[in-house]
């Protein structure tokens, strides 16, 4: 890695945009996304962007990729419009999303011939904070691919956390964080949904519960977002309810390959599969109440 690396970052939507904006403030930064209005936003930072993903990557020291699934990163690397023949060996992957744990093991073993590094490097913290630097990103690769990748995840993480030495580890720990994450979201969804039906007026709920031994990160995140979600355009979105379907697949796949019940897990990956399956995929995840109760309560009892 150079004193002053160039990064590009491949993928400029609500994570990557302000991942490449923060970099920028700091390194040559480019970045490439196929939306146009993505890349204007992009260039208006300080990022120099590109139409095509190969082009973008040449003469980079490392690569953001911040895809949505396994087959976008295979697409990415290896599809007919690939990046990984304009990679130079030493050149630093750093992968950002969930993609599964096998996903992962199977792309390293791809780029080792080549001599390209991988590091894995989930991340937590959402938009705001990844503009701030003030995500939480763990870290899985060889100690020699998380040497190259340090000045770009410290320059993104407030905290910054090594959770093995292979690719893959860091796949697993944000396994089990999306369970904890998407079951919390469901049970949140649940009790304002119950609050609600019980005639309780919902703000003085969540900001009492939230307050007490009840009270979750997701709660005070995601409900103020769940008051909104029956509204006639429904609370920002933040996080597609869709993402949630994709990661606890990948929580309920994991635990089955290792034998470990998770029922909690498969019940609320039954509400985001109901949930995209009604048209809300494209919904922020805390549309997820309107699977639990599909309209508000009316408690009216006069």
């Amino acid at each position: 890695m150079t004193t002053t690396p160039t990064v590009a970052v491949i993928g400029l939507g609500a994570m990557g945009l302000p991942m490449a904006t923060r970099l920028a403030g700091a390194m040559t930064v480019h970045g490439c996304d196929i939306a146009a209005e993505r890349r204007d936003l992009a260039a208006q930072a300080g990022v120099v962007t590109f139409e095509g993903s190969a082009e973008a990557v040449a003469g980079a020291d490392g690569v953001l990729l911040v895809v949505r699934d396994g087959a976008q990163l295979q697409n990415v690397l290896f599809g007919e419009q690939g990046i990984v023949d304009s990679l130079a060996p030493g050149t630093v992957i750093i992968l950002t999303s969930t993609v599964g744990v096998d996903t992962v093991t199977t792309t390293a073993t791809e780029l080792a011939p080549r001599g390209v590094l991988l590091v894995d490097a989930p991340l937590s913290g959402g938009p705001v904070r990844a503009g701030e630097g003030d995500l939480l990103i763990v870290v899985g690769g060889t100690p020699e691919a998380r040497e190259a990748a340090d000045p770009i995840l410290r320059r993104l993480a407030s905290t910054l956390s090594v959770i093995g030495d292979r690719p893959g580890d860091g796949q697993a720990f944000k396994t089990v964080n999306q369970l904890l994450c998407g079951v919390h979201i469901a049970a949140a969804a649940e009790a304002l949904a119950l609050a609600d039906s019980l005639g309780l007026d919902p703000e003085a709920t969540l900001e009492t519960l939230g307050a007490g031994a009840a009270g979750s990160f997701m709660l005070n995140n995601r409900g103020p977002r769940m008051l909104q979600a029956y509204e006639e355009d429904g609370a920002e979105v933040l996080s597609r309810l869709d993402i949630f379907v994709k990661d606890m697949g990948i929580v309920t796949s994991a635990s089955r390959s290792v034998g470990l019940p998770t029922p909690l897990a498969a019940a609320a990956e039954q509400l985001y599969l109901l949930g995209s399956g009604q048209g809300l995929g494209a919904a922020d995840d805390s549309a997820v109440i309107r699977v639990v109760a599909p309209q508000k309560a009316d408690t009216d009892q006069s």
